[in-house]
């Protein structure tokens, strides 16, 4: 008997773990939710004026990023929730699919735990 992994997009947590109890039914062997695309850091504390300030970039004006990274700070500001933009203008709260659920089960009942994420509206 082999493991099959399946991971599985959400619209927010409780939405994947409404299901965790069914999913544990079918005997799997590891089941966890998770937020994807969240930054770390605290919200700006401070005003800053952009024009005449020094501020590290975009995510931390508008998500409070402290990310000291160049590169971090860069995918941050490209997130949707940073400027709306790196979308092209299609973001739309309720579609948004940022919970990530990892599912490793056995092969025999792989396609009941399919069965079971995409009937409560999970994306394979």
């Amino acid at each position: 008997m082999g493991e099959k992994n399946i991971l599985a997009y959400f619209h927010s947590p409780a939405e994947a773990e409404s299901i965790v109890p069914k999913l544990r039914a079918l005997r799997v062997a590891e089941v966890s939710v998770d937020r994807i695309g969240e930054l770390h850091g605290a919200e700006v504390g401070q005003s800053v004026n952009p024009v005449t300030g020094s501020f590290p970039g975009l995510a931390y004006l508008t998500l409070g990023s402290d990310n000291p990274a160049p590169i971090g700070g860069v995918m941050a500001a490209a997130s949707v929730d940073a400027s709306g933009l790196s979308n092209g203008g299609e973001y739309d709260e309720e579609n948004r699919l940022d919970t990530i659920m990892t599912v490793i089960v056995d092969e025999h009942y792989e396609e009941q735990a399919l069965r079971v994420i995409r009937e409560a509206g999970g994306k394979i």
